[in-house]
Protein backbone atom coordinates (compact mmCIF):
# COMPACT_ATOMS: atom_id res chain seq x y z
CA UNK A 1 0.00 0.00 0.00
CA UNK A 2 1.19 3.40 -0.81
CA UNK A 3 1.51 6.56 1.61
CA UNK A 4 1.69 10.09 0.75
CA UNK A 5 4.85 11.35 2.37
CA UNK A 6 8.00 13.82 1.83
CA UNK A 7 11.28 12.69 1.13
CA UNK A 8 12.36 13.70 4.33
CA UNK A 9 9.59 11.78 5.85
CA UNK A 10 10.47 8.71 3.99
CA UNK A 11 14.24 8.94 4.92
CA UNK A 12 13.20 9.25 8.61
CA UNK A 13 10.53 6.47 8.34
CA UNK A 14 12.53 4.05 6.41
CA UNK A 15 15.61 4.43 8.67
CA UNK A 16 13.10 3.47 11.75
CA UNK A 17 12.02 0.28 9.86
CA UNK A 18 15.80 -0.17 8.88
CA UNK A 19 16.46 -0.37 12.73
CA UNK A 20 18.25 2.63 13.63
CA UNK A 21 17.70 2.99 17.45
CA UNK A 22 19.19 6.17 17.78
CA UNK A 23 19.03 9.58 16.54
CA UNK A 24 21.23 12.58 16.67
CA UNK A 25 20.42 15.40 14.83
CA UNK A 26 20.15 19.48 14.87
CA UNK A 27 17.26 21.49 13.07
CA UNK A 28 18.74 23.25 9.63
CA UNK A 29 16.82 23.66 6.52
CA UNK A 30 15.42 21.49 4.20
CA UNK A 31 15.90 18.53 6.39
CA UNK A 32 13.59 20.05 9.20
CA UNK A 33 10.68 17.41 8.47
CA UNK A 34 12.65 14.58 8.92
CA UNK A 35 14.42 15.62 12.32
CA UNK A 36 10.80 16.55 13.60
CA UNK A 37 9.54 12.98 12.28
CA UNK A 38 12.43 11.40 14.48
CA UNK A 39 11.41 13.49 17.59
CA UNK A 40 7.73 12.07 17.29
CA UNK A 41 8.11 8.48 16.21
CA UNK A 42 11.79 7.38 17.68
CA UNK A 43 10.14 8.56 21.05
CA UNK A 44 6.99 6.30 20.38
CA UNK A 45 8.96 3.91 19.93
CA UNK A 46 11.24 3.85 23.25
CA UNK A 47 14.58 4.42 20.89
CA UNK A 48 16.51 7.32 21.60
CA UNK A 49 16.26 10.72 20.13
CA UNK A 50 18.53 13.55 20.95
CA UNK A 51 18.58 16.68 19.68
CA UNK A 52 21.91 17.53 20.32
CA UNK A 53 23.31 21.22 21.03
CA UNK A 54 25.09 21.66 18.02
CA UNK A 55 26.29 19.71 14.88
CA UNK A 56 29.18 18.48 15.96
CA UNK A 57 27.90 17.08 19.28
CA UNK A 58 25.26 15.25 16.95
CA UNK A 59 27.81 13.46 14.61
CA UNK A 60 30.18 12.30 17.80
CA UNK A 61 26.93 10.92 19.36
CA UNK A 62 26.52 8.76 16.06
CA UNK A 63 29.95 7.72 16.58
CA UNK A 64 29.60 6.79 20.37
CA UNK A 65 26.26 5.05 20.16
CA UNK A 66 27.48 3.30 16.86
CA UNK A 67 30.65 2.13 19.18
CA UNK A 68 27.93 1.22 21.92
CA UNK A 69 26.22 -0.98 18.88
CA UNK A 70 23.18 1.23 17.85
CA UNK A 71 22.01 1.37 14.38
CA UNK A 72 22.98 5.30 14.18
CA UNK A 73 22.08 8.38 12.37
CA UNK A 74 22.03 12.09 11.77
CA UNK A 75 20.79 14.40 9.37
CA UNK A 76 21.58 17.89 8.11
CA UNK A 77 22.50 20.74 5.39
CA UNK A 78 24.93 22.58 3.92
CA UNK A 79 26.89 24.18 6.99
CA UNK A 80 25.46 21.57 9.26
CA UNK A 81 27.17 18.65 7.28
CA UNK A 82 30.45 20.72 7.28
CA UNK A 83 30.78 20.97 11.28
CA UNK A 84 29.86 17.18 10.97
CA UNK A 85 32.96 16.54 8.66
CA UNK A 86 35.28 15.86 11.53
CA UNK A 87 32.76 13.41 12.91
CA UNK A 88 33.01 11.63 9.87
CA UNK A 89 36.34 11.21 9.12
CA UNK A 90 36.76 10.18 12.62
CA UNK A 91 34.43 7.47 12.28
CA UNK A 92 35.91 6.55 8.69
CA UNK A 93 39.17 6.07 10.50
CA UNK A 94 37.68 3.78 13.25
CA UNK A 95 35.65 1.68 10.89
CA UNK A 96 32.30 2.68 12.51
CA UNK A 97 29.34 2.20 10.55
CA UNK A 98 26.81 5.60 10.27
CA UNK A 99 24.84 6.87 8.36
CA UNK A 100 24.44 10.45 7.50
CA UNK A 101 21.39 12.45 5.36
CA UNK A 102 22.43 15.46 3.72
CA UNK A 103 19.33 17.30 1.93
CA UNK A 104 21.58 19.86 0.16
CA UNK A 105 20.99 23.72 0.13
CA UNK A 106 22.36 26.20 -1.95
CA UNK A 107 26.13 27.15 -0.75
CA UNK A 108 28.88 28.39 -0.36
CA UNK A 109 28.66 29.56 3.21
CA UNK A 110 25.22 29.89 4.39
CA UNK A 111 23.59 30.44 0.73
CA UNK A 112 20.43 30.10 1.43
CA UNK A 113 17.99 26.84 1.48
CA UNK A 114 16.78 26.27 -1.71
CA UNK A 115 17.83 22.69 -3.79
CA UNK A 116 21.31 22.62 -4.67
CA UNK A 117 23.80 19.50 -6.10
CA UNK A 118 26.56 21.35 -4.77
CA UNK A 119 28.05 19.25 -1.70
CA UNK A 120 28.88 16.49 -4.27
CA UNK A 121 32.58 16.79 -3.72
CA UNK A 122 32.14 17.18 -0.02
CA UNK A 123 30.37 13.56 -0.10
CA UNK A 124 32.19 12.13 -2.98
CA UNK A 125 36.07 12.93 -1.99
CA UNK A 126 35.73 12.30 1.76
CA UNK A 127 34.84 15.54 2.79
CA UNK A 128 37.19 15.75 6.21
CA UNK A 129 40.34 15.37 6.57
CA UNK A 130 42.73 11.93 5.64
CA UNK A 131 42.20 9.15 2.92
CA UNK A 132 39.09 7.74 2.98
CA UNK A 133 36.08 7.47 1.40
CA UNK A 134 31.92 7.43 2.24
CA UNK A 135 29.31 5.21 0.23
CA UNK A 136 27.02 8.15 -1.14
CA UNK A 137 23.31 7.04 -2.55
CA UNK A 138 21.36 9.56 -4.29
CA UNK A 139 17.71 8.97 -4.70
CA UNK A 140 15.51 11.06 -7.01
CA UNK A 141 11.96 10.35 -5.59
CA UNK A 142 10.51 9.86 -2.51
CA UNK A 143 10.30 6.27 -3.03
CA UNK A 144 13.77 5.97 -3.68
CA UNK A 145 14.69 8.15 -0.53
CA UNK A 146 12.60 4.78 1.95
CA UNK A 147 14.41 2.52 -0.64
CA UNK A 148 18.04 3.49 -0.12
CA UNK A 149 18.03 4.96 3.60
CA UNK A 150 17.03 0.99 4.28
CA UNK A 151 19.66 0.49 1.59
CA UNK A 152 21.85 2.62 3.61
CA UNK A 153 22.13 0.84 7.16
CA UNK A 154 22.77 -2.60 5.97
CA UNK A 155 26.04 -1.53 3.65
CA UNK A 156 27.05 0.81 7.01
CA UNK A 157 27.03 -2.56 8.92
CA UNK A 158 28.29 -4.38 5.95
CA UNK A 159 31.48 -2.60 5.44
CA UNK A 160 31.75 -0.68 8.69
CA UNK A 161 31.74 2.46 6.99
CA UNK A 162 29.79 5.89 7.22
CA UNK A 163 26.98 6.05 4.15
CA UNK A 164 25.68 9.18 3.04
CA UNK A 165 22.80 9.30 1.48
CA UNK A 166 23.05 12.44 -0.78
CA UNK A 167 19.01 14.07 -1.52
CA UNK A 168 18.75 17.66 -2.97
CA UNK A 169 15.94 20.29 -1.15
CA UNK A 170 13.74 19.49 -3.54
CA UNK A 171 13.50 15.38 -3.45
CA UNK A 172 13.57 16.01 0.60
CA UNK A 173 10.46 17.93 0.67
CA UNK A 174 8.61 16.61 -2.25
CA UNK A 175 5.89 15.03 -1.80
CA UNK A 176 4.85 11.23 -3.49
CA UNK A 177 3.56 7.71 -2.87
CA UNK A 178 5.93 5.58 -1.30
CA UNK A 179 5.47 1.62 -0.62
CA UNK A 180 7.34 1.25 2.80
CA UNK A 181 9.95 -1.50 3.65
CA UNK A 182 9.00 -3.79 6.26
CA UNK A 183 9.94 -3.08 9.64
CA UNK A 184 13.02 -5.25 10.60
CA UNK A 185 13.00 -6.66 14.22
CA UNK A 186 15.79 -5.74 16.41
CA UNK A 187 16.91 -9.17 17.63
CA UNK A 188 17.14 -10.07 13.78
CA UNK A 189 19.63 -7.65 12.89
CA UNK A 190 23.15 -8.78 12.10
CA UNK A 191 25.58 -9.46 14.95
CA UNK A 192 28.16 -6.01 15.46
CA UNK A 193 30.76 -8.24 16.89
CA UNK A 194 32.97 -5.46 16.84
CA UNK A 195 31.36 -3.06 19.01
CA UNK A 196 31.67 -2.15 22.69
CA UNK A 197 27.59 -2.55 23.66
CA UNK A 198 25.44 -4.92 24.30
CA UNK A 199 24.70 -5.40 20.48
CA UNK A 200 28.35 -6.50 19.64
CA UNK A 201 27.91 -8.77 22.85
CA UNK A 202 26.27 -11.52 21.04
CA UNK A 203 29.68 -13.19 20.12
CA UNK A 204 30.86 -13.42 24.29
CA UNK A 205 31.96 -16.44 25.53
CA UNK A 206 29.45 -18.92 27.60
CA UNK A 207 31.74 -17.35 30.71
CA UNK A 208 30.12 -13.89 30.03
CA UNK A 209 33.35 -12.23 29.60
CA UNK A 210 35.22 -11.24 26.56
CA UNK A 211 38.34 -8.97 25.84
CA UNK A 212 38.07 -5.39 25.52
CA UNK A 213 37.24 -3.83 22.26
CA UNK A 214 39.14 -0.42 22.06
CA UNK A 215 37.55 1.23 18.95
CA UNK A 216 39.62 4.37 17.78
CA UNK A 217 41.29 6.73 14.83
CA UNK A 218 44.51 6.98 16.42
CA UNK A 219 47.01 5.49 15.65
CA UNK A 220 50.56 6.44 16.41
CA UNK A 221 53.19 4.49 14.73
CA UNK A 222 53.07 5.52 10.75
CA UNK A 223 53.87 2.28 9.33
CA UNK A 224 50.68 0.92 11.53
CA UNK A 225 49.06 3.39 10.49
CA UNK A 226 49.61 3.12 7.19
CA UNK A 227 48.97 -0.75 7.24
CA UNK A 228 45.40 -0.24 8.24
CA UNK A 229 44.17 2.69 5.79
CA UNK A 230 46.07 0.02 3.14
CA UNK A 231 43.36 -2.61 4.18
CA UNK A 232 40.77 -0.41 4.64
CA UNK A 233 41.05 0.52 0.83
CA UNK A 234 41.05 -2.85 0.02
CA UNK A 235 37.85 -3.13 1.74
CA UNK A 236 36.81 -0.31 -0.87
CA UNK A 237 37.65 -2.37 -3.62
CA UNK A 238 35.74 -5.13 -2.56
CA UNK A 239 32.33 -2.56 -2.66
CA UNK A 240 33.24 -1.25 -6.06
CA UNK A 241 33.45 -4.54 -7.53
CA UNK A 242 29.70 -5.21 -5.39
CA UNK A 243 27.87 -1.93 -4.60
CA UNK A 244 27.97 0.13 -7.47
CA UNK A 245 24.36 0.99 -9.13
CA UNK A 246 22.98 2.91 -11.49
CA UNK A 247 20.18 3.78 -14.05
CA UNK A 248 20.43 3.24 -17.83
CA UNK A 249 17.36 4.72 -20.14
CA UNK A 250 17.60 4.57 -23.96
CA UNK A 251 22.02 4.83 -24.40
CA UNK A 252 22.63 2.06 -27.37
CA UNK A 253 21.10 4.63 -29.63
CA UNK A 254 20.99 7.64 -28.39
CA UNK A 255 21.87 10.86 -30.43
CA UNK A 256 23.13 12.59 -27.05
CA UNK A 257 23.46 10.65 -23.59
CA UNK A 258 22.35 12.54 -20.53
CA UNK A 259 24.44 12.43 -17.03
CA UNK A 260 22.42 13.71 -13.69
CA UNK A 261 21.14 12.50 -10.51
CA UNK A 262 18.65 13.66 -8.48
CA UNK A 263 16.51 16.49 -8.94
CA UNK A 264 18.54 17.00 -12.14
CA UNK A 265 17.71 13.30 -13.69
CA UNK A 266 14.07 14.17 -13.06
CA UNK A 267 14.70 17.61 -15.36
CA UNK A 268 16.05 15.08 -17.89
CA UNK A 269 13.30 12.57 -18.07
CA UNK A 270 11.46 15.36 -18.91
CA UNK A 271 13.83 16.72 -22.08
CA UNK A 272 14.29 13.62 -23.16
CA UNK A 273 10.11 13.52 -23.84
CA UNK A 274 9.99 16.55 -25.21
CA UNK A 275 13.29 15.18 -27.45
CA UNK A 276 11.09 12.76 -28.69
CA UNK A 277 8.52 14.99 -30.40
CA UNK A 278 10.97 16.08 -32.39
CA UNK A 279 12.54 13.00 -33.64
CA UNK A 280 15.80 13.21 -30.92
CA UNK A 281 17.25 10.49 -28.83
CA UNK A 282 18.30 11.26 -26.39
CA UNK A 283 20.08 8.74 -23.50
CA UNK A 284 20.19 9.16 -19.43
CA UNK A 285 22.60 7.74 -17.31
CA UNK A 286 22.02 8.57 -13.86
CA UNK A 287 24.22 7.27 -10.89
CA UNK A 288 22.71 6.27 -8.09
CA UNK A 289 26.00 5.57 -6.28
CA UNK A 290 27.69 8.64 -6.37
CA UNK A 291 30.69 6.63 -4.48
CA UNK A 292 31.64 3.82 -5.74
CA UNK A 293 30.72 5.59 -8.75
CA UNK A 294 29.84 3.59 -12.12
CA UNK A 295 33.09 4.67 -14.32
CA UNK A 296 33.20 1.26 -16.53
CA UNK A 297 29.76 1.26 -17.21
CA UNK A 298 30.20 5.32 -17.82
CA UNK A 299 32.85 4.33 -20.09
CA UNK A 300 31.01 1.53 -22.39
CA UNK A 301 28.51 4.35 -23.34
CA UNK A 302 31.68 7.07 -24.07
CA UNK A 303 33.33 4.52 -26.70
CA UNK A 304 30.59 4.75 -28.68
CA UNK A 305 31.52 8.35 -29.40
CA UNK A 306 28.46 9.95 -28.56
CA UNK A 307 27.89 13.68 -27.17
CA UNK A 308 27.53 13.64 -23.23
CA UNK A 309 25.63 16.60 -21.75
CA UNK A 310 26.09 16.42 -17.72
CA UNK A 311 23.32 18.09 -15.71
CA UNK A 312 23.55 19.44 -12.30
CA UNK A 313 22.94 21.85 -9.47
CA UNK A 314 26.38 22.61 -9.37
CA UNK A 315 29.15 24.44 -11.48
CA UNK A 316 30.59 21.47 -12.93
CA UNK A 317 31.10 19.02 -9.78
CA UNK A 318 29.61 15.98 -11.53
CA UNK A 319 31.26 16.40 -14.54
CA UNK A 320 34.47 15.65 -13.14
CA UNK A 321 33.80 11.82 -12.48
CA UNK A 322 31.88 11.92 -16.29
CA UNK A 323 35.05 13.14 -17.63
CA UNK A 324 37.31 10.77 -15.62
CA UNK A 325 35.14 8.02 -17.21
CA UNK A 326 35.25 8.46 -20.51
CA UNK A 327 39.20 9.31 -20.44
CA UNK A 328 39.96 6.65 -22.79
CA UNK A 329 37.92 7.68 -25.16
CA UNK A 330 37.76 11.31 -24.81
CA UNK A 331 38.63 12.25 -28.69
CA UNK A 332 35.38 10.66 -29.33
CA UNK A 333 33.42 11.67 -26.71
CA UNK A 334 32.57 15.42 -26.16
CA UNK A 335 31.24 16.32 -22.57
CA UNK A 336 29.72 19.42 -22.07
CA UNK A 337 27.98 20.77 -18.72
CA UNK A 338 25.03 22.55 -17.78
CA UNK A 339 25.43 23.66 -14.22
CA UNK A 340 23.67 26.23 -11.92
CA UNK A 341 24.00 27.23 -8.70
CA UNK A 342 22.39 28.78 -5.50
CA UNK A 343 19.54 26.83 -5.21
CA UNK A 344 18.48 27.48 -9.35
CA UNK A 345 17.15 23.89 -10.84
CA UNK A 346 17.04 23.56 -14.91
CA UNK A 347 14.52 23.40 -16.50
CA UNK A 348 13.54 20.71 -19.13
CA UNK A 349 13.40 22.98 -21.91
CA UNK A 350 16.38 24.44 -20.69
CA UNK A 351 18.09 21.23 -20.74
CA UNK A 352 16.35 20.22 -24.43
CA UNK A 353 17.88 23.60 -25.86
CA UNK A 354 21.19 23.04 -25.15
CA UNK A 355 21.26 19.49 -26.59
CA UNK A 356 19.33 21.07 -29.85
CA UNK A 357 22.67 23.24 -29.65
CA UNK A 358 25.08 20.32 -29.43
CA UNK A 359 23.82 18.28 -31.82
CA UNK A 360 23.15 21.39 -33.89
CA UNK A 361 19.81 21.42 -34.47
Amino acid sequence: MKVLMSGNEAIAEAAIRAGCTAYFGYPITPQNELIAYMAKHMLEKNRVFIQAESEVAAINMVYGASCAGARAMTSSAGPGLSLKQEGISYGAGADVSMVIANVVRGGPGLGNIAPAQSDYFQATRGGGHGDYYCIVLAPKSVQECADLTYLAFDLADKYRIPVIILADGMIGQMMEGVVLPPEKALDKLPPRGWTAGKMGDRAASSSGRREARHITSINLVPPALEAITLDRFTRYETIKAAEIRFEEIGCADADLILVAYGTSARVCLGAKMLAEKEGIKLGIFRPITLWPFPYQQLAKIAAGGKPFLTVEMSLGQLVEDVRLSAYEAAAAAKIHLLGHCGGVIPTEEEVFAETKKILGK
